[in-house]
């Protein structure tokens, strides 16, 4: 049952918590007894991390108040690592001593003022403790319960009571009868096994021969099956042929038919176009006439200059001439009284 609580504010505005109180859990006096059939877990102080170990002089105690604060020793132990860190990267810039020579090994000189022995061997001290053993729980008493009544007593002689032979034979005659049992169910047993051996392995007989016989039907039906098909294409090839000749056939006597009279025609319709000349015509209608033009032309051309030029100095000859009968006419008339 769950202790109430409660909680109420001030009338100045400060919260405050109270709870019922209730008593400390005991603890047992003896120890618990470990349940059966269980694994036991063991507890090494050695192991566990609450144990300080070691020197403890130059250790920080870390206060009530930041033993909580998960984020700010996770701060303080990242800045000790970038603090190491930094100090290594220092460590590793800084010049160091060269290396000794071949032969020579380099060895710590102490230079203080006093000289102290150095050792590799670190002092320690064993301290052990014992802590007391925990008691056993007791063995719970058998319950006995009250005696009740008055006692009273008889004598029974030897035999009175109980007969071995004669009790004994019914236990005989049931494990006797049992083992009888028992055997023959073995033996019928191993009977009907060698019986079902033996018709497993005739049904495997018959199995294998029916497989057989089916892998001989199936490979019959696949030769038949492939058998026709090749024959059916056989066929298919003769009959396309005799379709392809048949088209062929028809094809050349309509041909025949057709350019029966189309021959002629066309032979003359491309004879009037042109198509079907002859070679030296040709040549001389296509080359020989047009440079005997060309040449023609050119010819009448320097001729028709030739002339042209001969009137021009025709006219300028005459037309000097002209002048200078003018010039003399107009000199004699000056020189007349």
């Amino acid at each position: 049952m769950a202790l109430p609580s409660y909680s109420h504010r001030d009338p100045n505005g400060m919260y405050t918590f109270s709870s019922r109180p209730r008593p400390v859990e005991t603890r047992s006096k003896y120890r618990e007894p470990a349940p059966e059939q269980t694994q036991r877990q063991y507890g090494n102080i050695m192991y566990d991390r609450r144990v300080v170990r070691g020197n403890s002089f130059a250790q920080q105690p870390i206060p009530r108040t930041e033993q909580s604060d998960a984020a700010a020793i996770q701060r303080q132990q990242a800045l000790k690592r970038r603090a190491i860190a930094r100090r290594q990267a220092r460590e590793q810039l800084r010049t160091k001593t060269p290396d000794a020579l071949q032969g020579r090994q380099h060895v710590d000189v102490q230079t203080e003022l006093y000289l102290e022995e150095l050792s590799n061997i670190i002092e320690t001290t064993d301290i052990e403790c014992q802590t007391d053993d925990f008691m056993d729980r007791p063995a719970t008493p058998l319950f006995i319960p009250a005696k009740s009544g008055v006692d009273a007593e008889t004598q029974i002689e030897e035999g009175e009571l109980f007969d071995f032979d004669l009790e004994v034979q019914p236990v005989l005659e049931v494990l006797v009868g049992k083992t009888i049992e028992q055997s023959l169910l073995e033996v019928m047993e191993e009977e009907e096994l060698a019986c079902l051996r033996t018709q497993q392995r005739v049904f495997q007989e018959l199995r294998n021969n029916e497989l057989a016989e089916v892998q001989r039907l199936q490979e019959q039906e696949r030769r038949r099956r492939e058998e026709k098909e090749r024959r059916v294409a056989q066929q298919k090839e003769v009959l396309k042929k005799e379709r392809e000749t048949a088209e062929k056939i028809a094809a050349r006597v309509f041909s025949q038919q057709y350019l029966a009279g189309l021959l002629p025609s066309v032979f003359t319709s491309l004879r009037n176009h042109g198509y079907f000349y002859d070679h030296v015509e040709k040549d001389i209608e296509v080359n020989f006439l047009p440079w005997l033009m060309d040449e023609v032309n050119n010819q009448l051309q320097k001729r028709n200059t030739a002339r042209e030029l001969l009137d021009t100095i025709i006219h300028e000859v005459t037309q000097k001439r002209l002048e200078e009968f003018r010039r003399l006419e107009t000199h004699q008339q000056s020189s007349d009284p």
